[in-house]
């Protein structure tokens, strides 16, 4: 370990000499508070530390000790419906020690070392193992079994494991190596989070995440193992967005990380999880989740600490076979933290004060997510999948987070101010938006839904992309100069905005829904279209076709209950059916 005192204090930089055999990114305490910090730079023996935690009160000659170790993580039984903070320190254990306001210095255990855990093992005495094969499970919550793995670097043959309650720190299974060095394997292992976790081979992915969101599945759907964009303006519904994927993906575990964003968004999270049930088990969400809540109003160290924290935890699950999905809200402010430590390093600025190496930090974080092969003789494969919000300052996208963040990703879900103000959610802009998924995922959806979703979808974005070009039109000349089958043209992109693409995020019923619900939504607002167009073919009324009933019942059906639908659809298409051809035989009389 290397000691040294503090040299010199700018905000969160502490500048300690003395630190000549340090090396980056050790863990270091810093003075009699034991503050945590991260070393980011060295000259000579003079090492600069980011702190993680208030540094008001230090100064100079103060001690620094490198704990020998860069930061790590602590990965086992028990992250699951746990809340941590940037650094992994879970904040009710915190609030235990200190009340509600946080203090600094504290020193809290990532896993509870007094549960204890039912290990059932998976291999016998004997048996051959290498890094990733599963030695036995645990059941962590109702709903997830945690796969005790093999560490990576350890294999043998198992000479001892035995079925029982354990705790974390418990040895469970004992390998000996070729060279007859013995390994005792606990529940728990230990990550550093800068460094991605190893797998055999990166897939190719083959299946969309389902989210329940109709804009996103239908029209701009993400695979599993995929990394998608929600940049917007403040007030365009980021969050909400976040947190409805939180709620509804199908992921087997949800990690989500609220970096440097309002205290009072994490509190709706923490408030409405434990309350909503899981749709596919009925367990509430939280059996799934685990939530790293790092506001705007702590350090600003520890944001970039956070990203890197719920990656690894994201990955330790993804080896286990699990579909992970990660949530970043914000990775803007992630980028402020590390503009403001490239500032106090007096580092030569990129664009807009960003570090030259915001790309490559951003690349280094999103090309973690993958549908990969694992470790092991097994070959699980497991998916992470990333979805992290932008928040580009007045809602341009040309500043540089943005840029270098659509560089990177594959989906691009651009929320937009005005349909914001609209009210119209979510605001995502189906002009402007896209997913380099379609044709990979549009397979998937015709072969496992309906063989011809993919044509439905064309045609929805052919009408909303003919609206558009139809509304310049009218805004020159107005309504009148439109012909008849221009008109119902808007009539139908108007339905497929307000009754497809708006969606309520607070509805009981609305939240979420299946795919195959909304198959018939596109079927339902499509068939009106095409009974119209045949209608006005045999001289109906323009005026009628637009007026019909049925298309308020069309409206509604989104509010019908999963259990309803196919009887509700069967009487629409009636009913559709009986006043079209009321509407012909009006203009034949």
């Amino acid at each position: 370990m290397s000691k040294g005192t503090i040299k010199k204090v700018a905000g969160p930089l502490v500048i300690a000499e003395g630190m000549r055999d340090a090396n980056m990114f050790d863990m270091v305490r810093v003075s009699d508070r034991q503050l945590t910090g991260e070393i980011i730079e060295i000259h000579g023996g003079e090492a600069s530390i980011q702190v993680y935690e208030e540094t008001s009160g230090l100064g100079p000659g103060e001690p620094v000790e490198s704990t020998g170790s860069p930061m790590s993580v602590e990965l086992g039984p028990g992250l699951i419906g746990s809340i941590y903070d940037g650094i992994q320190r879970p904040l009710d254990k915190i609030m235990e020690q200190t009340g509600n306001n946080l203090k600094r210095g504290v020193q809290v255990l990532s896993l509870n070392r007094e549960t204890k855990w039912h290990f059932q093992p998976a291999v016998e005495v004997g048996q051959e193992v290498v890094p990733g094969d599963i030695v036995g499970t645990v059941p962590e919550t109702e709903i997830v079994l945690h796969k005790i793995m093999v560490p990576n670097g350890v294999s043998g043959k198992v000479t001892g494991i035995a079925e029982g309650d354990y705790t974390v720190a418990d040895t469970i299974a004992t390998i000996t190596g070729s060279d007859g060095t013995g390994h005792n394997l606990s529940l728990m292992q230990r990550w550093p989070v800068r460094e991605g976790r190893p797998y055999q081979e990166k897939l190719s992915p083959d299946m969309p995440l389902i989210t329940g969101q109709r804009v996103i599945d239908t029209l701009f759907p993400i695979a599993k193992g995929g990394v998608a964009a929600v940049p917007g303006p403040f007030g365009s519904g980021k969050t909400v967005v976040q947190h409805q994927l939180a709620k509804w993906a199908d992921a087997d575990i949800v990690v989500y990380i609220g970096c440097g964003e309002r205290g009072n968004e994490m509190t709706d999270v923490l408030n409405e999880f434990p309350e909503l049930k899981d749709p596919k088990t009925g367990y509430s969400l939280m059996k799934r989740t685990i939530l790293i809540a790092n506001t705007s109003d702590m350090p600003v160290a520890a944001r970039e600490a956070s990203i890197y924290t719920g990656i690894t935890m994201a990955e330790y699950y993804r080896d286990m076979g699990y579909s992970v999905a990660l949530m970043a809200d914000s990775t803007s402010r992630w980028a402020e933290a590390l503009r403001e430590m490239s500032g106090r390093l007096e580092e030569m600025p990129g664009e807009e004060g960003y570090p030259a190496y915001l790309g490559s930090r951003l690349a280094q974080f999103y090309e973690r997510a993958g549908y990969v092969r694992a470790l092991g003789k097994e070959g699980r494969k497991g998916a992470l999948s990333v979805i992290g919000a932008v928040s580009p300052p007045g809602g341009d996208i040309s500043e540089p987070v943005s840029q270098a963040t659509l560089r990177i990703v594959k989906v691009f879900w651009s929320l937009d101010a005005d349909l914001a103000y609209r009210r119209h959610f979510p605001a995502i802009n189906w002009l402007t938006s896209y997913s380099l998924y379609v044709d990979t995922m549009g397979k998937w959806f015709n072969a496992n839904v309906k063989n011809d979703w993919m044509d439905l979808r064309a045609r929805l974005m052919r009408l909303l992309h003919d609206e558009s070009e139809l509304e310049e039109i009218v805004k020159l000349v107005g309504m009148d100069a439109l012909s008849a089958g221009d008109r119902l043209k808007l009539e139908a992109a108007r339905s497929i905005r307000e009754d497809f693409l708006h969606q309520n995020a607070f509805h009981e019923t609305d939240t979420y829904t299946s795919l195959q619900k909304q198959y018939q939504m596109m079927h339902l607002v499509l068939g009106y279209y095409d009974a119209a167009v045949s209608a006005l073919e045999k001289k109906a009324n323009i005026e009628d076709l637009v007026r019909l009933p049925v298309r308020e019942r069309i409206g509604r059906f989104k509010y019908v209950a999963e259990d309803k639908t196919d009887e509700e659809y069967d009487q629409i298409e009636q009913m559709l059916s009986d006043e079209i051809q009321q509407a012909i035989q009006k203009e034949d009389l």
